[in-house]
């Protein structure tokens, strides 16, 4: 009788912590990243970063630290900026809106971004307009995702 006991408040822990261990699980399954936030939130970062740099760069030299015309640190960013943006297009274009104008208005944001690096005279003025045309693709992104509501298409994916 006693065993039988010990077995039951055993069987009762095991249950117990497989309810937790499941309950747990299905929290962390219903948080989704929102690709687009994800993709202003870089889009963001990078614009502070062009931003802020020029007065941080002046600083650095008494660490010992040359980011000064560090190409490999901008199209480290600009590489981070266009992976996270394209996945975060695309993703709204094939599972919800199925329209391109996001694609188009970030696919001439990136060639501005990628003409700042070539033309180093022209870039401010060929930053800001990358800057806007990233945000607002991410932005008409989300929009047309929310409105969207999920509809199903015959070429609708999910």
């Amino acid at each position: 009788m006693d065993s039988l006991r010990v077995g039951s408040g055993y069987v009762a822990k095991i249950y117990f912590a497989t309810q937790l261990r499941s309950n747990i699980f299905v929290a962390i399954m219903k948080v989704q990243l929102n690709l687009d936030a994800l993709g202003v939130a870089t889009s963001v970062v990078c614009a502070i970063h062009c931003a802020v740099l020029p007065l941080v760069l002046t600083s650095l030299p008494l660490f010992g630290i040359n980011i000064i015309n560090n190409n490999f640190f901008e199209a480290g960013m600009i590489g981070l900026a266009f992976v996270i943006g394209c996945f975060a297009l695309y993703h709204g274009y094939k599972r919800h809106h199925h329209r391109a104008l996001p694609l188009l208005i970030f696919t001439v944001g990136f060639a501005f971004l990628v003409l700042k690096q070539i033309f180093i005279g022209y870039e401010t003025m060929l930053l800001i307009p990358a800057v806007v045309f990233i945000l607002s693709a991410h932005f008409f992104n989300y929009r047309f995702c929310r409105r969207a509501n999920h509809c199903h298409s015959s070429d609708c994916n999910h």
